[in-house]
């Protein structure tokens, strides 16, 4: 089934299967963001939607790719979309919320238990209808590629339980649901740009951040950080987003090529984000040196427990109607 923007976009191409190169597609480059460093998985979605782009234009397309932030933040690349001076940027959906409220709800804690629910709701009717709420923006989503599941690392104190979180500095993406959910734990959350994280840990001005596993190890944490802990406590998508100005420019057939190739790069890195999650784990507890914790049931469920307000107190920002979508489908996701 073609996702709901696809079909309000492109209804003409519904059926669409083959795509070749036809006279309506033109020779093009499309400069893409990164706030994540190019040894990130991401970089092989983005050589697996190169790779497409040869297969079905004909070699006339190229993606030019900038890593780290070189662009701005995310929040700032993709306002650049919105302006029509950037065609895309693969962003996490947590820096966006003030631009679309309900993209919050990925950030509700503990929300996803496995990767395979992640898939199913990102791909599946909710992902597309969070999808369309992004037309109005300028905004147009090409896939859900994976950010992951978060774990805290810090360099104060190994963490055991809920109380070890407790007075720690931790660094928190620029949204109001993160930061809510640490202060819970009773931590002195802190909001910060991606870029600024490892210079503030190595001077100390924080203690502790949270992120997957592959981004703790491409962004050389191990180097100012000493203890990792799995959490697990959230999961952020990636979002593929081009430029809704110049999407107008493009024809119905250029349209159907980013959707398709989006989503092989999609297959591709989520592929490659779980072998290397698994890899950068045993590397942050050799090489990396980092002391490991995996906390108990009981740990984890002191945590839950001291979390869960934030459903609550968030429901109304993000919509209520949104949370109950998402539960629901998470519901019948799990009773299948």
């Amino acid at each position: 089934m073609k996702p709901v923007l696809r079909i309000s976009l492109t209804a003409a191409l519904a059926a669409t299967v083959a795509l070749p190169a036809f006279a309506d597609i033109q020779s093009r480059t499309f400069s893409v963001s990164n706030g994540v460093a190019e040894t990130h998985p991401v970089a092989d979605g983005v050589a697996a939607m190169q790779e497409c782009f040869d297969e079905r234009t004909d070699g006339q397309w190229t993606l030019n790719a900038f890593w780290s932030s070189a662009l701005g933040d995310d929040l700032e690349a993709t306002q650049s979309l919105r302006s029509g001076t950037l065609e895309m940027v693969i962003t996490s959906t947590s820096p966006l919320v003030g631009l679309e409220p309900a993209l919050g709800v990925f950030d509700l804690p503990f929300l996803f238990g496995s990767n395979e629910e992640a898939d199913a709701i990102l791909d599946g009717e909710f992902g597309a209808a969070m999808s369309e709420r992004m037309e109005p923006l300028g905004l147009v989503n090409l896939a859900y590629w994976e950010n992951g599941f978060r774990n805290l690392t810090n360099s104060a104190r190994p963490v055991d339980d809920a109380e070890d979180i407790s007075g720690m500095r931790v660094r928190v993406m620029q949204n109001q649901i993160f930061l809510d959910t640490f202060q819970n734990l009773g931590a002195n959350a802190m909001p910060m740009a991606f870029g600024e994280v490892f210079t503030a840990l190595e001077t100390g001005a924080i203690d502790a951040q949270e992120n997957p596993y592959v981004t703790i190890r491409t962004s050389q944490f191990y180097d100012v950080q000493s203890y990792l802990t799995e959490t697990r406590h959230a999961y952020t998508p990636f979002m593929v987003l081009f430029s809704g100005p110049i999407w107008q420019t493009l024809s119905e057939e250029e349209h159907e090529i980013l959707f398709a190739c989006a989503e092989e790069g999609r297959d591709v890195q989520r592929q490659v984000s779980r072998e290397r999650s698994d890899e950068a784990l045993e590397y942050l507890r050799t090489d990396g040196g980092m002391q490991f914790t995996e906390l108990g049931e009981e740990a984890l469920e002191e945590i839950r427990l001291a979390v869960a307000p934030v459903y609550e107190r968030h429901a109304a920002t993000i919509g209520p109607d949104v949370v109950e979508q998402m539960m629901s489908a998470l519901e019948a996701h799990r009773n299948q």
